[in-house]
């Protein structure tokens, strides 16, 4: 992962709603937290050099985000029982949209999407508690 993109990265994760992203691959990790204290990060990769190079990514992949529950609450699809849910598994999202509500302490929170792309999971149940840092949705990025 070179330096411009984990800038990248850096800047879309403070522009989301986002309180944590771990993304790994590649002998490469990166977490990253909104408030609390502050941790040693994984020891960056050294410079590749040209036989060490690891191969071009096709421009036609595509980053999985994960989208977590920033707090210990009850996850809901739709704002009401009867409506229709944010989401669907593989729809188009845009960056902002409501994903999901979170309710905690009697507080309605929604989820937005912290970038465009396409739902690849949706990782909780309806009505059910959900753990701070659980997978709620993952998306398939298309644009940060």
């Amino acid at each position: 992962m070179e330096l411009r993109e984990i800038q990248e990265l850096m800047r879309c994760f403070d522009a989301s709603g986002l309180t944590a992203l771990e993304l790994s691959g590649e002998g490469t990790s990166l977490r990253m937290e909104k408030g609390g204290a502050a941790r040693p990060a994984a020891p960056l990769p050294q410079a590749a050099t040209a036989e060490t190079a690891p191969a071009p990514v096709p421009p036609a992949a595509r980053a999985t985000v994960e989208i977590t529950a920033p707090m210990v609450g009850v996850a809901y699809a739709a704002p009401s029982p009867d409506a229709q849910p944010y989401i669907q598994l593989g729809q188009r999202v845009e960056k902002g949209q409501t994903l999901c509500l979170m309710e905690a302490m009697k507080m309605m929170n929604e989820i937005p999407a912290p970038c465009a792309g396409t739902v690849a999971a949706i990782r909780f149940q309806n009505g059910q508690l959900a753990e701070f840092g659980a997978v709620l949705v993952e998306l398939e990025e298309t644009g940060c």
